[in-house]
């Protein structure tokens, strides 16, 4: 994947899968059309012509499945290597022409079965895509050579240390798929492979696995969204006609398994800071008849307060706040997975017993058909949610062609989900877990391995040995001719657009209500669903530091049950409604947000009422998250990105704020805090007068407001005082900070200073400026330099953060750990040269892409209640993105540098990198700022 974290890369089929949440409506379907072509390639379009945009998603049938052994993480690779150049879209062509059609990015995944490249783009830039992803499948494997392999492999190889080796618990499922599948198991190796396999595989390798996967008999083109159906295959035929066909490829069989006993490991985590077991039973492939049933099971016995796990290991045994249970299901075997972190200190044996007692329970009982009923009605809405954009029904039309063999699957599905009855849900768990065999992984922290099972073994891990000057050289400018792949005709020239796509910008309407509350909303009727969110201002900044966390604490303590419900039986009642009711805190507010389906709104708001206005003040439940909180907290101090971003604000505000403590609190805080504290806070900060409900979705403004004026008339409003927030100023010089995290894979960096308010006039064109630095994701220099020059990183980006009051400009990365100066040094020279260096030809990329990508904005539910929250947060005009086109095309270069000169400003700034001092620390003195400030000194000289 390009920037899509690797953990879901393993887990990417349940993310895309419809099988998570389906519709019992007897009407609904999704019309398409599919037509094959000589070659064999199958194509599926699907209209929809509520946003003039349209996706394009090209899948190729093989992951890490078809790979060899010694060859793993291959085809991950070579989804890296199908977006860096083509023989007619030139180097980087893909992401230079994203940019320059106001495109998403284009991106791509990977699992053990498929690969996908996808994109969503304003339907005029239609054939250019498909002119562009033709070119990947037939006029590609050429501009392969050395150079590009060596550099790409340093890329990937930097992704799985981001997101496998510098991360608590990142490998997991390598050890659990070492012992749950045989050797000669293709699913014994993970998606990501292994660095030495990724090192060794050669440009052989390379162009043998493109010429016998990447073949139109084993590709799929999905065409969704607003497109000409007889244009769009005229297109189709045009670009991949004279593709030839490749070698048939054989069907795998499937391959589930068994295990002849059970299994127990443990691995020391360099990183994790809390015990956690996962238990992996086989199970099954994907749309296999018992897949339905075993995901209510895993729903029933994990998913919320009514979940039997939750309530033994939870709230009865007080072991864990955190306990996950999926079918992990693929296109060959499945796997049935239970994951549970335990508190500090937990023993994980108590944790197994706990489950075992949980399941001699369930044999006895079975699942009640209320709570069947329940899981049932949440499957609707998430489904509806799943198809709210035309990218994801693209996603889900290839993904039931490839697996179910039939993309009309997607008709189908709720049927089998919705027939699943409570004795199949006990059947299943009979079949698949009561008396079978098993794989436990125990990961412990570094010194604790007397909290992993007893009787376990010491797991294989390999872990990378940081050694400077360890990884090869490669010289991204080196020229490597190649012959071009012959064509009927010139396939150089880029199509041009086709048609004009208008910006429709939603009609916002509005009401003042008799208490102060302001209400804000959209109709959209294109799925049956409401989304929205009660936003009420205060949240962390309304705290005092000697009380740090409470408002966190209060917005999770005000689902857990209402004067008249408990909590299990106030979550039973929203997801009896296929309901969702969320209540967060961040810097700023405390917002109850949720979905819910359109004609299940009133029911829903009037639970949003009961929660706000007729709170329980659970004694039991507000011990439990004081210490689920604290666990948290002592779980952020072994990632090394949460202690990045907590140490970066207490840089930007200054130890003294209430903003640079963590949003958590801290041990101390929390441990002080009583219910006294939160019914104070609730008290005192929470008032109709400050707050703004946000509503989009199916229902009409009367509709809308009906059961929200209940919650006005019966709200009493107060006056809050906000506190004064200081213009929080630049550091004088800059200067290195250091945190160390011993034998980290990776350098996490934090460069940044304070800049300015997203009401500031200059917000929106510092934005614009930041484009071309490193908000444009491949089309920045920070990533053209660092990843695509280097190879130093998997990711890197900057970004202006918004705020009601001063944000910061912020830069985050991580790179390879024997780089951190080299890298470091280069982020620092390019933020120096930019100031100059932007030209006219960066602004027209920049104002193509601005303006262009607007067509993209409003396409899903949750862009429109962003674009809501935009404008009740920061006070813009309802027409704010027509006001900000004209601003985009009135900026001129010498407008951009000065917007660069200054909010960033190199020689002012906070440097702050997590990472092994040891080995790191000592070459940052060498960026000319001074000798490092190791932040965590006194705890390392403690330890």
């Amino acid at each position: 994947m390009k920037f899509i974290k690797s953990f879901i890369l393993i887990l990417i089929l349940a993310i895309v899968s419809p099988t998570i949440g389906q519709n019992n409506s007897e009407n609904f379907s999704v019309d398409f059309e599919t037509f094959n072509l000589e070659n064999g390639l199958k194509v599926i379009l699907h209209q929809d012509k509520s946003d003039p945009v349209v996706a394009v998603t090209l899948t190729a049938h093989v992951g890490s499945a078809r790979e060899k052994e010694g060859r793993t993480g291959f085809a991950h690779l070579f989804e890296h290597l199908l977006f860096l150049e083509s023989e007619n879209l030139g180097k980087g062509g893909l992401d230079k022409l994203s940019a320059r059609i106001g495109g998403s990015g284009a991106n791509g995944s990977t699992s053990r079965d498929r690969t996908n490249y996808f994109q969503t783009v304003p339907s005029d830039a239609l054939e250019k895509m498909i002119w562009a992803e033709a070119d990947k499948l037939g006029f590609f494997i050429n501009t392969v050579t050395e150079p590009v392999l060596a550099k790409e492999k340093q890329v990937v190889k930097n992704e799985k240390r981001q997101n496998i080796d510098n991360r608590p618990y990142g490998h997991t499922f390598y050890v659990v798929d070492r012992n749950l599948y045989p050797n000669d198991h293709p699913y014994n190796w993970q998606v990501i492979g292994s660095l030495e396999d990724l090192q060794n595989a050669t440009l052989q390798d390379v162009k043998d696995f493109y010429n016998q996967w990447y073949v139109p008999n084993n590709v799929i083109l999905t065409i969704s969204g607003d497109f000409d159906k007889d244009q769009a295959k005229e297109w189709v035929h045009k670009y991949f006609d004279e593709i030839e066909r490749g070698p048939e490829i054989k069907e795998l069989e499937k391959q589930l398994v068994t295990l002849s006993e059970s299994k127990r490991l443990y691995h020391e985590d360099n990183f994790a800071r809390l015990p956690e077991l996962t238990l992996t039973w086989p199970s099954v492939y994907s749309y296999h008849k018992d897949s339905f049933a075993l995901e209510i099971l895993a729903n029933y016995l994990a998913d919320g307060k009514n979940a039997p796990l939750y309530k033994k290991l939870v709230e009865e045994k007080k072991l864990t706040g955190n306990i996950d249970m999926f079918n992990y299901t693929s296109e060959l075997a499945g796997q049935l997975m239970l994951q549970v972190r335990a508190y500090e200190s937990k023993d994980l044996d108590s944790v197994k017993l706990a489950i075992d007692e949980t399941f001699a329970e369930f044999e006895k009982n079975g699942i009640p058909e209320k709570d069947l009923k329940r899981i049932k009605a949440g499957l609707e809405t998430n489904f509806y949610n799943s198809i709210s954009s035309v990218l994801g029904k693209g996603f889900q039309l290839a993904q039931y062609e490839i697996f179910a063999k039939d993309p009309n699957f997607i008709n189908k599905e709720v049927n089998k989900l919705l027939a699943v009855s409570a004795k199949d849900v006990l059947d299943v768990y009979n079949k698949y877990i009561q008396g079978k065999n098993f794989v436990a992984t125990s990961f412990v922290p570094k010194d604790q391995v007397e909290l992993a099972l007893e009787n376990s073994k010491k797991a294989e891990v390999i872990e990378e040995k940081i050694v400077e000057g360890a990884e090869e050289d490669f010289d991204p400018n080196q020229e490597v001719s190649f012959d071009k792949t012959p064509s009927s005709f010139d396939r150089s020239i880029e199509p041009p657009y086709y048609g004009k796509p208008e910006l429709n910008i939603p009609e916002i309407w509005d009401k003042r209500l008799p208490s102060g509350m302001k209400i804000m909303g959209i109709t959209n009727n294109e799925v049956p669903v409401v989304q929205f969110s009660l936003e009420m201002k205060g949240g962390q900044l309304l705290e005092k530091t000697s009380n740090a966390g409470v408002s966190h604490m209060l917005a999770s303590i005000m689902t857990k049950g209402t004067s008249k419900k408990t909590p299990a039986e106030l979550e039973e009642a929203i997801e009896l409604l296929g309901a969702s009711i969320y209540v967060n805190s961040s810097e700023e507010k405390i917002s109850i947000s949720g979905n819910t389906l359109a004609k299940n709104y009133a029911e829903t708001i009037d639970l949003v009422k009961e929660i706000l206005l007729e709170p329980r003040w659970d004694e039991k439940e507000f011990e439990l998250i004081k210490q689920q909180t604290l666990s948290r907290i002592q779980e952020e101090k072994g990632d090394p990105n949460a202690i990045a971003q907590n140490e970066f604000k207490k840089l930007i505000y200054g130890e003294k704020s209430i903003l640079s403590y963590n949003e958590l609190g801290t041990p101390e805080t929390i441990q002080n805090l009583s219910l006294e504290d939160l019914k104070n806070y609730y008290e005192e900060n929470l008032s109709p007068l400050a707050s703004t409900f946000l509503v989009v979705g199916a229902v009409q403004k009367n509709e809308a407001l009906n059961p929200v004026k209940a919650i006005s008339a019966n709200w009493a409003p107060k006056n809050i005082d906000f506190p004064e927030i200081p213009e929080f100023d630049l550091p004088e010089k800059s200067r290195v900070y250091f945190y160390d995290v011993p034998g980290a894979k990776q350098s996490v960096f934090a460069f940044g200073a304070p800049a300015l308010s997203a009401k500031n006039e200059d917000f929106y064109p510092a934005e614009v400026m930041n484009y071309r630095l490193g908000g444009g994701s491949f089309a920045s220099r920070l990533t053209q330099e660092l990843r695509e020059g280097k190879g130093y990183t998997y990711g890197i980006r900057s970004r202006f953060m918004d705020r009601s009051y001063v944000g910061p400009f912020m830069i985050s990365s991580g790179v390879r750990s024997n780089i951190t100066y080299e890298a470091a040094e280069l982020v620092r020279d390019i933020m120096k040269d930019y100031i100059t260096t932007f030209d006219q030809k960066d602004l027209e990329v920049t104002k193509s892409y601005m303006i262009k990508s607007n067509a993209r904005r409003f396409e899903t539910l949750g862009a429109k209640l962003n674009m809501l929250r935009e404008i009740s947060d920061y006070g813009y005009d309802y027409d704010y993105i027509k006001e900000r086109e004209q601003q985009v095309e009135e900026l001129g270069v010498l407008e951009i540098q000065d917007l660069a000169k200054k909010y960033v400003n190199p020689d002012r700034m906070y440097y702050l990198i997590v990472g092994d001092a040891e080995t790191q620390m000592q070459r940052l003195e060498e960026l000319g700022y001074g000798k490092p400030i190791l932040l965590n000194a006194e705890e390392e000289n403690n330890n």
